[in-house]
């Protein structure tokens, strides 16, 4: 067991945002179906962890930052700083929006027009910030998501008021025109991994990569279309399923999601104040961790005497190399029991 390699390039931040979708969807479809009675503040628990999470972590970035001018200097701390504060705003903008759709859905006494004034705002900005993401090379998935589906936001709000009495399939043609476009790069991305297979002088590992690209878009757009087409025909009356049927196909793509956050690399290093990669900082706190992550396992056997040893070969890890990442010495140590007694002073 490898814990390097387990934990290399994983992103906390998205780690925790598809895990509190994932609940999220599964109670609110629960509640849609009468199944469970619970309030409406109740089921949005995982979104509230998600912006109580943070809120907290940048008031604790930003107290750390305001307490220590010396760390502003280290590397690229004004990116990462100016960066956690746009997320901020981003994320108290989106707030909003669920409490005023949650207020909406438990008393009733808004327009659904004045619930989506926060999420169109957002849709405004985040083209702006998608242009500053690029130019600091930055992620932006949820500002681009925000940016493309400004249209969609205004249909679903005139759609919910019935100022529109349109059929949901003609509410959703926004989201249709993405995911088609979505669905030729999926088909892409498959064309172009089967040409690097049947490649002779491709190099193994660019193959692999194509092939798990592949896979993973596969697994994130068909199910989302999968989705759009039963919600539009439960909306429509057309159905029959219940409403958590119907969002069964977004726990596979948020599954996808939560395994390839173990390979998404980037997060920012000022959320908490802690200033490091989460892998980093979680192997600094925990020595325990450390340590087992430097032992690995192998069994070989002996054809003397057919007995089968376990041997333990432990790796150290030298110093974090300026790009995050962690080197292992290439020469294994056999482990050999020692006793040491420590006494307290």
């Amino acid at each position: 067991m490898n814990l390097q390699s387990a934990f290399q390039d994983f992103n906390p931040s998205k780690f925790l945002v598809y895990i509190c979708l994932l609940l999220f969807t599964f109670l609110f479809a629960l509640r849609l179906d009468g199944a469970i009675q619970w309030s409406f503040w109740a089921v949005f628990l995982p979104i509230w962890f998600w912006k109580g999470t943070a809120i907290i972590g940048a008031c604790v970035g930003s107290f750390i930052w305001w307490r220590h001018p010396q760390y502003r200097v280290e590397g690229e701390g004004y990116v990462h700083y100016k960066a956690m504060l746009i997320c901020l705003s981003l994320h108290i903008l989106l707030l909003m929006f669920e409490l005023l759709a949650c207020d909406k859905l438990q008393s009733g006494r808004h327009v659904w027009i004045l619930v989506f004034i926060p999420l169109i705002f957002i849709s405004i900005i985040s083209i702006a910030i998608c242009v500053w993401a690029v130019k600091h090379d930055r992620s932006f998935e949820m500002e681009l998501f925000c940016s493309v589906n400004i249209l969609q936001f205004i249909f679903l709000a005139l759609r919910l008021d019935q100022f529109i009495n349109w059929s949901w399939v003609v509410v959703l043609v926004p989201l249709w025109i993405v995911m088609s476009l979505a669905l030729i790069g999926v088909l892409y991305a498959i064309i172009f991994a089967g040409i690097l297979i049947r490649t002779a002088d491709v190099n193994p590992d660019q193959r692999r990569t194509s092939v798990n690209s592949a896979i993973a878009y596969s697994f994130l757009v068909v199910p989302i279309l999968v989705f759009l087409v039963l919600l539009a025909n439960k909306l429509d009356g057309d159905s029959m399923l219940t409403y958590l049927a119907t969002v069964s196909p977004l726990f596979v793509t948020f599954i996808a999601l939560i395994f390839m956050s173990f390979g998404s690399k980037g997060g920012n290093h000022w959320w908490f104040g802690i200033r490091k990669d989460f892998c980093h900082f979680l192997l600094g706190a925990c020595p325990l961790l450390q340590e087992y992550g430097n032992i690995s396992y192998s069994l070989q056997c002996n054809e003397r005497d057919d007995q089968c040893e376990p041997e333990v070969v432990t790796k150290q890890f030298s110093k974090f190399s300026k790009k995050g990442k962690m080197s292992v010495s290439s020469e294994p140590r056999v482990l050999v029991p020692k006793l040491c007694i420590e006494t307290p002073d």
